[in-house]
């Protein structure tokens, strides 16, 4: 046994080693963290669209689920379309939500390697 108790080698660790370890894992958690938030930012400035009713509305948001643009169609616009149109409306910007959130979550899954970073708080 080494001095102090503590066996040396592969069954045991000093605590230099401790320590080095330790450091190593915070330079790793905060790589991850600035490629989290490189991602996070990359896909945030990425635009979605989704258009429905064979291009009649047309929907495009950011990666921070802002609507920033919403297209209608004149030929879409007639009283008796109105509720029809609306569904429409829901629809496409739903969808373009959706990919969105998926691009995040696609995103943040790469950099996380399968860890779960809502327990971080990430």
């Amino acid at each position: 046994m080494a001095k102090g108790g503590f066996p040396r080698g592969a069954a045991g660790m000093n605590a230099g080693g401790m320590m080095r370890q330790q450091a190593q894992m915070q330079q790793k958690l905060l790589k991850m963290q600035k490629d989290i938030e490189k991602a996070q930012e990359e896909v945030e400035k990425t635009l979605f669209s989704a258009s429905v009713g064979g291009g009649t509305v047309k929907a495009v948001c950011n990666g921070k689920k802002e609507l920033t643009e919403l297209t209608i169609s004149p030929e879409a616009l007639s009283p008796d379309d109105a509720e029809m149109v609306q569904d429409m409306v829901l629809s496409a910007v739903n969808e373009a939500l959706r990919q969105a959130d998926e691009a995040m979550t696609k995103t943040m899954d790469g950099i996380g390697g399968g860890v779960n970073l809502g327990a971080f708080g990430l």
